[in-house]
């Protein structure tokens, strides 16, 4: 791909679920706000690719997004693969394309290893093996994913505690690796491929909410997304025949639905306050490992979202001039 004379402002606007990304956005550059019309959001959340998950993945609604346009959401559906390389292709084309249009592309969202590979590039791990994957699809059926993680955790573990039991597609990956190459994927560093040689230059920035505050508004979501209709979200998705054996509905806020009575076989929980309370659970687990690894995003300054959005968005006056 080739480079770009003039470096290309890319703001990169990072922080834990529920911690009111998509709210600043608006104040910062939707209709009514400090700078309108002048940004497109490029999404970098891995569930709000999918269609028909609305609720669960928070995905700005319809209104929001017609004042504020966002590309990388509802191109998938839930039982189609979506992975950090194509995450890296798409959000490089829609940035590009956002910037001859002469707006800001701004890549938002809580799945932190897209945001790393697009800020520093892809890693330099061997392409795919298609006899290995065979087999140990195989063995996936066979053993099932608990036995292939604890041979993960054996001879990677810095992957392991990365990839949740549910997410095969990572799983069987990363173990394509370890028998490809033989050595584990956490060795790999990064090929510089991808956005970071696109001339891009990166504005890292995150929002900081206590742990406490942040927690709250965690669990104050989840009650919130089951009064607008959750439950109706995920048994229509269940009566369309998707399961937990699907990328999509291996998401929190999907899969603590599901309970499973024997291997490959699928029902929904009727205990509903308890399907709540594990997803604010999960969502709080969840939330504590993003911050964790957003500390490892270069350069990145922080900004404290601890009052109101549009105080928030004020603060971004002082650090950058759009």
């Amino acid at each position: 791909m080739e480079r770009n004379a003039v470096p290309i402002p890319v703001l990169v606007l990072f922080g834990p679920t529920a911690s009111g990304k998509t709210n600043v956005l608006l104040r910062l550059f939707g209709s009514g706000g400090l700078f309108p019309r002048k940004a497109e959001v490029v999404s970098a959340d891995s569930m709000q690719v999918y269609r028909g998950m609305d609720i669960g993945t928070a995905k700005p609604s319809a209104q929001e997004r017609a004042q504020l346009p966002h590309h990388l959401i509802d191109i998938r559906n839930p039982d189609e693969q979506f992975n950090a390389g194509d995450f890296v292709r798409l959000a490089t084309e829609a940035a590009l394309d956002i910037a001859r249009r002469g707006n800001i592309p701004v890549i938002s969202g809580g799945t932190g290893f897209y945001l790393k590979n697009f800020i520093l590039g892809l890693p330099e791990a061997p392409p795919s093996d298609a006899e290995i994957r065979a087999a140990l699809k195989g063995e996936l059926r066979e053993k099932g994913a608990a036995a292939l993680m604890e041979e993960l955790a054996r001879c990677d573990p810095a992957s392991a505690v990365k990839i949740h039991l549910n997410d095969e597609y990572r799983l069987l990956r990363a173990l394509e690796v370890l028998r490809t190459s033989g050595r584990p994927l956490s060795s790999f560093g990064v090929s510089g491929v991808g956005a970071a040689e696109t001339g891009f230059r990166f504005l890292v920035t995150g929002l900081f909410r206590s742990r406490e505050e942040l927690y709250r508004r965690i669990n104050d979501r989840c009650a919130a997304m089951f009064s607008q209709g959750l439950y109706d979200e995920v048994r229509a998705l269940y009566g369309r025949g998707y399961t937990p054996r699907d990328p999509g509905l291996r998401a929190i806020g999907y899969r603590e639905f599901f309970v499973q009575d024997e291997p490959g076989t699928y029902r929904l929980s009727q205990d509903i306050s308890g399907v709540q309370a594990l997803i604010a659970q999960n969502s709080r687990r969840y939330a504590k490992r993003q911050i964790t690894f957003f500390a490892s995003l270069p350069g990145a300054q922080w900004v404290d979202a601890g009052g109101n959005d549009s105080e928030t968005a004020e603060k971004f006056f002082k650090i950058y001039d759009f």
